[in-house]
């Protein structure tokens, strides 16, 4: 019987791997048996061997894009979920391998998560850009910019233009920089874009319209206080606007009542007030 990875321990992704490779590999007439049984039947537990029985190849691809600095475990899930893609797809009678058929669904897999998840901006977007950005590294002979006839070779060989290939080195040559920072103690660290920005708080004219914006408010609040009750206005007074706030309770002894009482005014009073304010 074949060895099944939820009979085996997986906790860490070394034991994942381990017990990947424990599962045999399937002959080819158990592969399109198999194959079969989904296709007319939705064989479920076909399904479910076909996809163990590949997940070394998975592991195989996936390590291939360790350079891109993205975690293992993740390019693993990734490349399985278009190895499941590649199972249901697969037609048993086309005489390929279902691992020569699934290369394709567990490598776009796990190019789309590396476009997704390599960098916060995207740097692949269009067609020739994604081309680019797979093959780029691997064209590169040396280290350093591409000269005009490596650029030029480059575009020829991957059927793009020169242009979009001196785009995608700059992208790639370039990081991630926070817009506000992200250590004010590191005098090396590159000035985050956010130190460009001017400071227009200081103008007269945002002086001004701050200045007339909050009169107005003020001018509204005390004009919505007129219309309270002198005991709605006091309470609010001595529980929102006086340097020293009194407690629910210290305002019941006040007015001889209790303290959910005062509560019930306070909350009365407020909402009156914001009627006030929103017209």
């Amino acid at each position: 019987m074949a060895k099944d990875l939820t009979l085996v321990p997986t906790g860490t992704i070394d034991a994942y791997i381990s017990a990947a490779y424990q599962i045999p590999v399937l002959t080819a007439e158990e592969e399109r048996s198999l194959a079969v049984q989904l296709r007319d039947h939705g064989d479920a537990q076909a399904a479910k061997r076909l996809v163990t029985s590949h997940l070394r190849f998975v592991i195989r691809i996936a390590r291939g894009y360790l350079g891109y600095g993205l975690p293992l475990p993740d390019l693993i899930q990734e490349g399985t979920v278009g190895l499941m893609k590649a199972v249901r797809r697969f037609e048993p009678d086309m005489g390929v391998r279902l691992v020569s058929f699934a290369v394709h669904w567990i490598r776009a897999e796990i190019h789309e998560y590396i476009l997704r998840n390599w960098r916060i901006v995207k740097v692949a977007t269009t067609k020739a850009q994604r081309k680019l950005f797979f093959n780029l590294r691997s064209a590169k002979k040396r280290l350093g910019w591409f000269t005009r006839q490596e650029v030029e070779d480059v575009a020829a060989d991957l059927g793009v233009k020169p242009e979009t290939v001196l785009q995608m080195e700059s992208r790639l040559a370039n990081q991630d920089l926070s817009f506000d920072g992200l250590d004010d103690d590191d005098d090396d660290a590159p000035s985050a874009p956010s130190t460009y920005l001017p400071d227009n708080s200081m103008e007269p004219g945002r002086l001004l319209e701050r200045e007339d914006s909050e009169r107005n408010q003020r001018e509204r609040l005390y004009a919505a206080l007129q219309g309270l009750d002198e005991r709605s206005k006091t309470i609010l007074r001595e529980r929102w606007l006086s340097e020293r706030k009194q407690t629910l309770h210290e305002l019941a002894e006040q007015f001889g009542v209790s303290a959910e009482r005062i509560r019930q005014i306070e909350k009365n009073a407020m909402k009156k007030l914001r009627l006030q304010l929103e017209t």
